[in-house]
């Protein structure tokens, strides 16, 4: 006979449940709310662990296992405004990985979980997830908007891309980055505009050092592309609007890749 220790089961499943929301998240480029994804994994990891109890086994009907699924999902992304179809995401994520489990057991025999396999298990199911998912975005269409900035009393305004592929976040906070070229930020540095011409983005943060107004105003915000990665310079305006909405947690990185054809900036 099995013998299954709760505590292991638990455990076990809270951290499956907490990678799957976050991951789901980053796939659907949203600003991460780890503490609602952490709460949204309790209870998957509640509702895993009471299967076992004496009188609970119903709960293991494929029609309970969905259900708490998208309960998951609503918690976590239900604030959003394609929570629907972010909860969709988190339980394709799942079940891509229940499929990396069983064939790892098709190959292999009966496997016994533990933290490695389990992150060996998503890694692949999250890699796979993301060449689909990073090739639709890839090939969504991009429209122009319009974006206002105010930092330190002076303001700017440009145009920019939306682009529905830029994932680009604060490791820190989990808010949304936006990128705008040197050109489109000039008004709103004032007497601090020789900044803009430094191209590498440790000495552009050290000379910053020199202008008061800008202290703790900046920091490095990392990035990755297609040709490579590095760090940003960033700052959180004083206001930010895009398309007359405003928008209070987006941080603005500079960078002058961000230009194009009639556009500044990136969203």
């Amino acid at each position: 006979m099995e013998i299954i220790y709760i505590d292991r089961l638990f455990l076990t499943n809270l951290l499956a449940d907490y990678l799957l929301l976050l991951c789901a998240a980053r796939l659907c480029c949203l600003h991460l709310k780890r503490l609602r994804y952490f709460l949204a994994a309790l209870l998957g990891a509640g509702y895993a662990a009471a299967v076992f109890l004496p009188g609970l086994s119903f709960l293991a009907a494929p029609g309970w296992k969905l259900g708490f699924g998208a309960l998951l999902g609503l918690i976590a992304y239900g604030r959003e405004r394609r929570a629907l179809g972010c909860t969709g995401v988190f339980l394709v994520l799942s079940a891509a990985l229940g499929g990396a489990l069983w064939a790892l057991e098709l190959s292999f025999g009966p496997l016994r979980l533990n933290g490695k396999l389990l992150v060996l298990c998503f890694l692949l199911a999250y890699g796979t997830l993301r060449l689909i998912f990073g090739s639709a975005a890839g090939r969504s269409d991009k429209r122009k908007v319009s974006v206002q900035i105010r930092l330190l009393g002076r303001s700017c305004a440009f145009t920019a891309i939306a682009d529905s592929g830029n994932c680009l976040s604060d490791p820190l906070t989990g808010a949304a980055v936006a990128v705008a070229c040197p050109h489109a930020l000039a008004p709103l540095f004032g007497p601090a505009q020789p900044l803009l011409e430094i191209r590498d983005p440790v000495a552009f943060l050290s000379a910053a050092g020199a202008y008061p107004e800008l202290k703790g105003r900046l920091r490095l915000i990392p990035f990755s592309a297609l040709g490579g990665g590095g760090m940003l310079p960033a700052f959180r305006p004083d206001w930010l609007l895009i398309e007359g909405k405003e928008d209070r947690y987006r941080l603005i990185a500079i960078s002058p890749e961000a230009a194009g054809p009639g556009f500044e900036g990136i969203v």
